[in-house]
């Protein structure tokens, strides 16, 4: 018989029958009595008025009925706390009951029940079940104590229950120990001061061995907990490595993603040279592949936490390319996540693979996941260069099947490879124009205008295109009328004579006719450049565009530290930080993965990120749509940081001469206007007196900052090295070095001509750098470089330009410009000529900072080879703005301690120790940013040895 009888029931009364039942003296009765009483309360009536009645039931043997009284105990003890206590002895008695389950039910009951009055008598039948010889009761108690201590914790911490609690981490069963485990970590999440995890070496062991014996939930807790540990050692790492792996063959996937978090964290400590550690990418790839197999719920979860895998270690699932192909069948959900996974992981080997398969998609019939793949072809001709013409030849396919959405998307996309491929594929630009009535959205509109704006002066008809756009201008997005102006600005800057017309008209529907801020101040700041400088105009807008980056979504370094250490909770589902979901923030502790340790720092690859990168530096990202236009209120007109104070023209010259005076030539000498068209000044607001300096005028002693002073003996020069080989730069060969001297940074080239024609219109730009370097004049070549002839020119830099985190730390990337083309290089400068004059920290600052900067910031290294004494050493490293604090002698070790100051502010903090005879000497550098460590330590030896 069902037990659904107890539900229904059409009797008058029914307190009254109940009260009377609940009294019955025969036990079946009662039994059936409380049962309806149960029964009543699931579907909301009030029983409270039986709660006496129901207490008196509880002295029994029956197991089941005793159940069914601690159910109702918990629900109604709340609201009845002064009838609770009657049920007190009852749980005294039931926790020396000689049945375990008993006593084991009477501890969960009293953690249930949440009334201050009666914690205090719980306390000593917790004490007892703590230390009870059955498990089953003690693992129960573990868990009352979690309870309790939400509810009084004080009196937890008072009655020693959290001592009891890190004794059962010690326990000979293995439940035990996990639930020990849960609780513990359940009361240090809520008080993230209490240092109640305690973890050492000998009880990380005792966790290890109950893990191979515990429930899958314990093996979790257990998991959790191991994560959160910090290995003294990369030996330590590594054994608890070991022994984790074998829980990846785990059949519940909850416990393989725990497995995989602490791996994954521990992996930081392991030196990328070591046998073991490419082993263990190896045995990592398997489980996630076959979380892959499971429902479509269990698959999103496990494609969120790869993503966050894949962008920190790619190369674990490089060869599982296939596994992420979508099948036919696959949510919607799952697809999107499965091409974001794919495109993370195309490279060279597989990209023909990817390609085909992407085709196929942007045929399907989902129009977001067409979409999605659209841009994803867009994104593999970003990564892998050697495929960027395939992708762009099946976006020209795509765009002929005339599907609305399809086109949109794949000149959306096209617009991004000719960003990162300029004068490659403008080829194709001919079809785009084809299209241009059928986009209707703002997105892709706004990628059209751009694209015909950049290269207005390849498209014959490009001044009727942009004026097609400009009839609806009010009714267009802000995005497209935005990008609209700067088009049509571009366009005029490149045929003044044929749409001065054009632009007037666009400056006075975005200025006069306009109530959007951006885009007035936008026109304001066109019109008054076009009308005072025409010159500045043409090298601000048309000024050569950094190349973007392959990864238009790459999660910033240090959050996605912080995600792999919540990998397989809700956090690596949103790829937020939980404090960015978690009401009140309440035991929300940040983590982040652990330092890497000496050995494995010189292992460091240069695809990964440092981890603990400073929060503004990151890696190289598509800026979102609105800002492709190149904010031009964000230019840099601030005063200039570290470097000799300039005038106003100056500041305006650093802040819109960005391609040197290497265009002038194409504007010819026009001074009044462009095409000897004339510009009337804007209507409102005068223009600024600093605007009005021509842009050259006294640069050419602005920047002569070595003249007169006579050469000193600055920091160590390196000798020129090749940075741009002729073969490369169709006969334009390219030596050079970095120097400071006098508190100036200069770039010294060698420019030769092996061509067979004269070459003339050189400049010079750099893309944005980790310190912000940038040209400080023009690139001067005063006459053209004939065949076979060289030239040598210092070009004095600043580091006042935009700054963006590279990857190492001192790369830079350059382009010149000249009459035949413009040549792009790489090249890596030492870091020493970023030290400053006023580097030297006093004695008590120099103490405190030290002790002020974390251990794990702090690097050592070996400088072999360098038999200096301690002198010697001061002042060649001094020439070069590294200063000795002091000195002291220990034990025949002469120890410098030294500090130097980088020109973006960061300062470094330096212990030399030199043994007399010994030709080693040890480094230790501590810093508040890690990554500049490895750097500055070449710095030393370069200077050392030199």
């Amino acid at each position: 018989m069902t037990d659904s009888k107890y539900f229904t029931t059409t009797k008058k009364g029914e307190i009254f029958e109940l009260k009377a039942e609940l009294n019955s003296d025969k036990k079946e009765k009662k039994k059936e009595a409380v049962k309806k009483v149960i029964a009543s309360m699931t579907v909301g009536k009030d029983v409270s008025a039986l709660f006496p009645d129901v207490v008196n039931c509880m002295q029994t043997d029956n197991l089941e009925l005793k159940k069914l009284v601690y159910l109702y105990l918990m629900n109604y003890a709340k609201s009845q706390p002064d009838m609770a206590i009657m049920a007190v002895n009852t749980f005294v008695k039931d926790c020396e009951d000689p049945n375990p389950l008993i006593r084991a039910l009477a501890v969960r009951t009293m953690g249930c029940i949440r009334v201050d009055k009666i914690t205090e008598y719980l306390c000593e039948p917790l004490r007892k079940c703590l230390k009870d010889e059955d498990p089953y009761v003690r693992k129960t108690a573990a868990v009352c104590v979690a309870k309790l201590h939400d509810i009084n914790a004080q009196l937890v911490e008072d009655q020693g229950f959290l001592d009891t609690l890190k004794d059962l981490i010690s326990d000979s069963n293995p439940m035990v120990v996990a639930n020990a485990v849960a609780a513990l970590s359940e009361i240090a999440e809520s008080h993230p001061s209490s240092n109640l995890l305690d973890l050492n070496p000998q009880s990380i062991n005792k966790l290890l061995t109950a893990l191979n014996e515990c429930t899958e939930w314990g093996q979790i807790f257990i998991l959790d907990c191991l994560a959160n540990y910090t290995p003294k050692d990369d030996r330590e790492a590594q054994s608890i490595c070991e022994r984790v792996t074998p829980r990846l063959s785990h059949a519940n996937s909850a416990v393989v993603l725990s497995a995989v978090k602490v791996l994954m964290k521990f992996m930081e400590m392991l030196s990328k040279d070591l046998d073991y550690y490419g082993t263990l990418l190896k045995k990592l790839a398997p489980p996630l592949v076959t979380l892959l197999s499971a429902e479509p719920e269990l698959q999103y979860v496990a494609l969120r936490n790869i993503n966050l895998i894949v962008q920190k270690r790619p190369e674990i699932l490089k060869h599982e390319m296939k596994v992420f192909f979508v099948k036919y069948n696959d949510p919607i959900y799952v697809k999107l996540e499965k091409l974001d996974i794919m495109i993370r992981l195309a490279s060279q080997a597989n990209i023909a693979q990817v390609l085909a398969e992407l085709k196929e998609y942007a045929t399907e019939v989902d129009v977001d996941f067409v979409r999605k793949a659209v841009r994803a072809i867009g994104r593999c001709a970003i990564k892998v260069e050697q495929s960027a013409e395939r992708c762009v030849s099946t976006l020209l396919d795509l765009i002929q099947t005339k599907v609305n959405y399809v086109v949109q998307e794949a000149i959306v996309v096209i617009k991004d490879i000719f960003r990162k491929y300029p004068n490659k594929y403008e080829s194709v630009i001919a079809t785009l124009c084809e299209n241009l009535d059928s986009l209707d959205e703002p997105e892709a509109r706004a990628a059209m205008i751009w694209i015909v704006g950049e290269y207005a002066e390849r498209i014959d008809n490009a001044d009727e295109l942009l004026e097609s756009f400009l009839e609806g201008f009010h009714d267009e997005s802000t995005q497209v009328q935005l990008q609209l102006l700067t088009g049509i600005v571009k366009l005029f800057l490149k045929k003044p004579t044929e749409t001065q017309e054009l632009v007037q008209q666009v400056l006075s529907l975005a200025t006069q006719d306009s109530d959007n801020p951006d885009l007035r101040d936008r026109g304001y700041i066109y019109w008054r450049l076009l009308s005072t400088d025409p010159v500045a105009a043409k090298e601000v807008v048309l000024a050569e565009k950094p190349l973007i980056s392959e990864e238009t979504d790459l999660i910033e370094p240090t959050l996605l530290d912080e995600l792999i250490c919540y990998i397989g909770t809700l956090a690596s589902v949103y790829h937020k930080p939980p404090s960015a979901f978690v009401e009140g923030g309440r035991g929300v502790v940040h983590k982040s993965l652990p330092p890497r340790t000496a050995s494995s720092e010189s292992a460091e690859s240069p695809e990964t990120a440092p981890a603990g990168a400073p929060p503004g530096e990151q890696p190289d990202v598509i800026p979102a749509q609105g800002d492709l236009l190149g904010d031009l209120l964000n230019l840099d007109l601030g005063p200039p940081v570290s470097s000799p104070p300039l005038t106003t023209s100056s500041v305006q010259m650093g802040a819109v001469d960005l391609l040197g005076g290497g265009l002038d030539s194409l504007m010819g000498d026009e001074p009044e206007g462009i095409g000897g068209t004339n510009f009337v000044a804007p209507p409102t607001a005068a223009v600024p007196a600093s605007l009005g300096a021509p842009i050259g005028s006294g640069l050419s002693d602005l920047f002569d900052l070595t003249s007169g002073v006579g050469t000193l003996s600055g920091s160590y020069v390196a000798p020129k090295a090749v940075w741009l080989p002729a073969m490369k730069a169709k006969g334009l060969e390219i030596s050079g070095t970095f120097t400071r001297q006098v508190g100036s940074i200069s770039m010294d080239l060698q420019l030769t001509n092996k061509a067979l024609q004269v070459m003339t219109d050189f400049a010079i730009q750099f893309n944005r750098n980790s310190f912000g370097l940038a040209p400080a004049a023009p690139l001067q070549v005063h006459a053209p470089l004939s065949p076979n002839q060289t030239v040598e020119i210092s070009l004095p830099l600043s580091t006042v330009g935009s700054v963006m985190k590279m990857e190492p730390l001192n790369n830079l990337q350059v382009a010149v410009k000249n009459n035949i083309d413009v040549f792009y290089f790489s090249t890596l400068y030492p870091l020493h000529i970023l030290f400053v004059e006023d580097g030297k920290m006093d004695r008590q600052m120099f103490l405190a900072t030290w002790k002020d900067i974390p251990n794990e910031n702090e690097a050592q290294f070996q400088i072999r080879d360098c038999p200096l004494n301690a002198e010697a050493a001061t002042s060649k490293l001094q020439s070069s703005n590294i200063f000795t604090v002091a000195k002291r002698n220990v034990e025949g070790q002469d120890m410098l301690y030294q500090s130097l100051k980088l020109t973006n502010g960061i300062w470094v903090l330096a212990e030399l120790r030199v043994q007399p005879g010994n030709p080693s000497c040890t480094l230790s550098l501590k810093c508040r940013a890690p990554e500049v460590s490895q750097h500055v330590y070449q710095a030393y030896e370069t200077i050392l040895k030199n």
